[in-house]
């Protein structure tokens, strides 16, 4: 049997809609283990290099680090594909540069590391359009540096 497929033009989803699935992924942001995930992830995870990336996969802290990494490389990929608006994203999800910027600057050391070439791939072209990113991530690992000197 031959199967016939129809290509539908892409229905982007309207303010309404969008605000809604914001809202959605609020909701889970605040899923308890979600929740201390991404304490963790802020607080206590200071990755220097992809050895210290490639530790955190082996420990105790792996599913925190997979849930948290998988969620905003989720809500990346609602932008990157058009089921999200990005200014919405942008206005309301700055936690997203928070987690990237936690590897951006060694990003390849740690895809190879992991022999992982796609991780994070969503989440650096979200971090790429983003106005200013650059510049909120610098300032978001120095309040990191901070936070690993007082630990």
């Amino acid at each position: 049997m031959r199967r016939i497929h129809v290509k539908k033009e892409l229905e982007l989803s309207t303010p309404h809609e969008n605000a809604q699935t914001l809202m959605r992924l609020y909701e889970i942001r605040r899923e308890p283990t979600l929740r201390d995930a991404r304490t963790w992830f802020v607080r206590s995870f200071h990755p220097a290099t992809a050895e210290d990336v490639v530790s955190a996969m082996q420990s105790e802290n792996s599913a925190y680090l997979r849930m948290v990494g998988g969620y905003w490389d989720m809500v990346a990929t609602f932008v990157v594909h058009g089921a999200l608006d990005t200014p919405m994203v942008h206005a309301t999800c700055g936690e997203m540069l928070a987690a990237y910027c936690k590897v951006e600057h060694m990003i390849d050391e740690v895809r190879a590391a992991l022999g992982q070439p796609g991780l994070f791939q969503n989440v650096e072209q979200v971090a790429k359009d983003w106005p200013g990113a650059a510049e909120r991530m610098a300032g978001m690992r120095q309040m990191f540096a901070e936070f690993a000197a007082s630990e």
